[in-house]
């Protein structure tokens, strides 16, 4: 029998966390693609084969990711996982958490709790945990996306009792398992927090819970926004736009589109940003409305890495899972409470980086709204700005699939 081979990864960080990702079922399997003849005939199939990486190393079923040293104040640690779809089919990728332990509480897991999850890893702990694949759609022989996992643990949460409470009782967790194993050579002491993620990739069915592998994040899309329909050559009507949805499904009759900001518009105070918005869609017959926070959080939260929330006398935290019920209602508004705001990078998002400033529907304050623009050659920002100044107003395109 052919053996199989677990990868460890160590980072240099205290043992306080664990985290087990564990691959499952990632082998060479082969599809057959056409009928049988007769019965001497040779069956034709395709190659699948997904390709995991972790740097320059192949890794396949168990991957074991081991941080030690987790505090407050840490320096932010992120491992990622490349995928590349070297095969012949097209490839679903996705992932479940199979299992979570917090100290001595193993946390019920079903794939309806999934998200809740995710959100409870991100935000109510005072580290956070935060996981994401970029894509869930590989092309075959050169398709590609990439898993990742983030830790962080901010110095200045805001929340100085739950810091104190949490370290308190990692603290006394981890006597216990000194305890345990003075008293049994054989014990292995358990780390104090463990999860447990299955990666799975599969071939690509178009079923109404997949991706549209046709309208992904940030792709390009060119529509003629006054007669409602495809076009296919930048000009006149014509307009280069970019699809704005996260996770736009098959079962999805719509498609979420905003024009390149590169593009010339109208400029308004944010007083009137209603009538400016209405002016530059007039004639239009397809379907329009204003660009709002909600939007553009979606898509920076997909960089759990390198997207900050920064809070006037906190520390930079990543923004982190944003899907689960009203958490970006709840986000916004501690942003606003905190005269905060975000960043996040152009590279990761050039599609959302421009010199221009751009209004968001989505008031600040009596005096300020939401804008974005770059904060730099490597940053962009979403920020307050007064409504006296005069912004770029964008509308957002919601097309149909059929007219498409």
């Amino acid at each position: 029998m052919e053996k199989k081979y677990k990868v460890y990864v160590k980072l240099n960080l205290m043992s306080v966390f664990f985290i087990a990702l564990s691959f499952i079922s990632i082998t060479f399997a082969w599809f057959a693609y056409s009928g049988l003849a007769k019965v001497s005939t040779d069956i034709g199939v395709s190659a699948w084969y997904i390709q995991f990486k972790q740097g320059e190393t192949d890794v396949s079923d168990d991957i074991v990711i081991s941080l030690d040293d987790v505090y407050p104040g840490m320096e932010r640690k992120s491992e990622k996982v490349s995928i590349e779809n070297l095969g012949d089919l097209d490839a679903d990728i996705s992932y479940d958490i199979s299992s979570v332990r917090i100290l001595d509480e193993n946390i019920s897991v079903n794939d309806s709790e999934q998200l809740e999850l995710e959100d409870k890893l991100a935000h109510d702990y005072p580290f956070h945990v935060n996981i994401n694949l970029d894509k869930s759609y590989a092309k075959s022989k050169d398709g590609t996306s990439e898993f990742g996992v983030s830790v962080s643990w901010p110095l200045d949460s805001g929340n100085n009792q739950k810091d104190s409470e949490w370290g308190k009782k990692v603290y006394d967790f981890m006597e216990a398992e000194e305890q345990k194993a003075n008293a049994d050579a054989s014990y292995q002491k358990r780390s104090p927090i463990k999860l447990v993620i299955n990666l799975k990739a599969s071939q690509y069915l178009e079923t109404n819970d997949v991706i549209d592998k046709k309208y992904i994040l940030g792709d390009v899309v060119l529509f003629d926004a006054v007669n409602n329909k495809f076009c296919d050559a930048i000009g006149g009507n014509c307009l280069k736009t970019y699809v704005i949805d996260a996770n736009n499904k098959i079962s999805n009759d719509k498609v979420t589109l905003l024009p390149d900001l590169y593009g010339t518009y109208k400029t308004s105070t944010y007083n009137d940003y209603d009538t400016t918005l209405t002016n530059i869609t007039s004639g239009w017959k397809a379907t329009t409305r204003a660009l709002n926070i909600s939007d553009i959080l979606k898509i920076i939260s997909t960089d759990i890495s390198n997207t900050f929330v920064k809070r006037e006398n906190l520390s930079d935290a990543i923004v982190g899972e944003l899907g689960y019920k009203d958490r970006i209602d709840t986000l916004v508004a501690d942003v606003k409470n905190h005269n905060g705001y975000f960043t996040y990078l152009n590279s990761k998002f050039p599609f959302l980086a421009t010199n221009k400033c751009y209004w968001i529907q989505e008031e600040y304050d009596t005096d300020n709204a939401f804008a974005l623009t770059k904060e730099d050659d490597n940053t962009s920002k979403i920020y307050k700005e007064n409504k006296t100044t005069s912004c770029n107003v964008v509308p957002v395109i919601e097309a149909s699939k059929n007219t498409l």
